[in-house]
């Protein structure tokens, strides 16, 4: 056994930190890392197929006798010494954080183990002590839901206390103005340029990063906000109905701006419907009077519940922009290419102003729009708007215009829906040169995912002179699309990973022309 032990905890151990690892990226959320186990039965398979020789060890009568225990021990010890080679820890796009949630769930985790094992220790029997270790190795992605399931009660205390810290913060700035920014995509691209253009006039706080869960909007509220502060615009994540509106309760907004709605997070959503109703939370939790909803009429989800919204009652108050003449705050006269954008916008009063932005695509002019519309609602100079879009800056991971050595990245990689990949395919097409899409495809989207990533391919085959595939299995809808749309075999190639993708594109001949690479998703390390 003390010949065993040291093994069995270093493999196991892998596989703790591994399936931990994708319970964070799950958003610690029990239901879908179960979902997640399923969908990967497979994988969760391989990483303990060498374990599964313990067992048949077992019967092995000439390794149990006596003088033989240790022979057998040192066996099963190579078996667990080999698996934990192959479940060796890979380079992660984004590795495991530990939080002290992490931490708590790892204590509890060695709590539990080291009685196990030294409940086992006393067990004289090795048959009985290598069987048990072994079940415990395939059983380390239960345990780790287990252990989550015992911590449960400590942590709603924990995350109960926490928020009403940040609530007591938040009363403690009565004057505090705050902007709730939501939908399917474009939300993380307004809240960057609204931080900016709010920055002319206003002390502002945003949420970072991607910070848009409950958690991530109580940590920002805690450890972030200063008494100087006048704005707070926190941006607001969903997958499931009533998420938005539990952020909501918490941080008060005052505005909020629903920057798009379409089929994002279907598996967990299930409908288009809910996900319309998980993002008009933010305008059914507006104040009335004082409150304003921002709509982006541009989008025909959008459109169409507005409608209904306006005679709810609830809050009557909107303000909309899009690029049609019935929007308060109208582009017009857009141009794009690939040196930036210029364009104009009609306002409420209605004056013309010019604008120009070294951003490209439609889809930033878009959610400049939706900044230009709260700032000049919340009385920004307009110069200084004009000002501010001059100097706004690509947001990492959105349309990123980065130049890399012998070719032009189009970084588009936070992406994962419909509308934005198209808009990224025609941000490529303005450039000249030879034009390279690396993807992974589209996810999330429920049922309407092979035929969305089949239709992705079909507009790709229209505009690329060569497409690199991420991964074979989940490319097969966008190659279908490309091959029934006549696109050449010989210009498609299927990469393991972005690393062999990126590679891939250094080899392409581009006959003398400037590669031009539009990187179109990338997927999360669970996936």
């Amino acid at each position: 056994m003390t010949v065993l032990s040291p093994v069995f905890l270093c493999s196991y151990w892998f596989l703790v930190a591994h399936y931990t690892h994708m319970f964070q990226l799950n958003a610690y959320k029990p239901e879908v890392q179960l979902r997640w186990l399923v969908k990967n039965k497979g994988d969760c398979l391989r990483k303990n197929v060498l374990v599964f020789l313990v067992f048949l060890s077992l019967p092995a009568p000439s390794l149990l006798e006596p003088m033989k225990e240790n022979a057998f021990f040192l066996l099963c010890s190579l078996f667990f010494l080999a698996q934990s080679y192959f479940n060796r820890p890979r380079q992660a796009k984004k590795p495991l954080v530990y939080t002290n949630r992490v931490k708590r769930m790892l204590v509890t985790h060695g709590i539990f183990l080291a009685a196990f094992l030294f409940s086992l220790f006393r067990a004289g029997n090795p048959r009985v002590q290598a069987a048990c270790l072994a079940a415990v190795h395939l059983l380390a992605p239960v345990f780790v839901l287990l252990v989550n399931g015992a911590n449960t009660p400590i942590e709603k205390f924990i995350n109960r206390r926490y928020t009403q810290d940040a609530k007591r913060r938040l009363r403690q700035h009565p004057g505090l103005i705050v902007i709730g920014v939501t939908g399917s995509y474009g939300k993380t691209s307004t809240k960057f340029f609204l931080h900016k253009l709010l920055s002319v006039k206003y002390d502002v706080l945003m949420t970072p990063e991607s910070f848009n869960t409950t958690l991530g909007v109580v940590r920002t509220v805690r450890e972030e906000l200063k008494p100087f502060h006048e704005v707070f615009i926190c941006e607001m994540g969903a997958r499931n109905v009533g998420d938005v509106a539990e952020i909501c309760e918490i941080v008060k907004p005052r505005y909020g701006v629903l920057t798009s709605i379409g089929p994002q997070h279907i598996e967990s959503f299930k409908s288009l419907e809910n996900v319309v109703k998980a993002k008009f939370e933010l305008a059914d939790a507006l104040p009335l009077g004082d409150g304003a909803a921002f709509l982006n009429l541009n989008n025909p989800n959008i459109r169409a519940e507005r409608a209904k919204y306006v005679g709810r009652g609830q809050n009557e108050r909107t303000v909309t922009y899009g690029f049609s003449d019935d929007c308060d705050y109208c582009a017009r006269d857009i141009f794009t290419s690939g040196e930036g954008s210029s364009f104009s916008v009609r306002m409420p009063d209605f004056t013309e102003v010019s604008f120009e932005t070294k951003l490209i695509g439609a889809h930033n002019v878009e959610n400049i729009l939706a900044a230009i519309s709260v700032a000049d609602f919340l009385g920004v100079g307009r110069w200084g708007i004009v000002m501010g879009v001059r100097k706004l800056e690509s947001v990492p991971h959105r349309l990123q215009l980065i130049r890399r050595g012998e070719y032009l990245l189009i970084d588009d990689a936070y992406n994962s829906n419909a509308a934005g990949a198209k808009a990224a395919l025609d941000a490529l097409a303005m450039f000249d040169g030879c034009k390279i899409l690396v993807t992974p495809g589209m996810i999330e989207l429920g049922t309407q995912e092979s035929e969305l990533n089949e239709k992705f391919g079909t507009q790709a085959g229209e505009i690329c002179d060569f497409v690199v595939l991420v991964g074979k299995r989940q490319t097969e809808s966008i190659r279908k699309g490309l091959t029934n749309a006549g696109y050449s075999r010989e210009k498609i190639f299927v990469a393991d990973d972005l690393f062999q993708g990126l590679a891939k594109v250094a080899e392409l001949d581009a006959r003398g022309k400037q590669k031009v690479v539009l990187l179109e998703n990338d997927l999360p390390d669970n996936y």
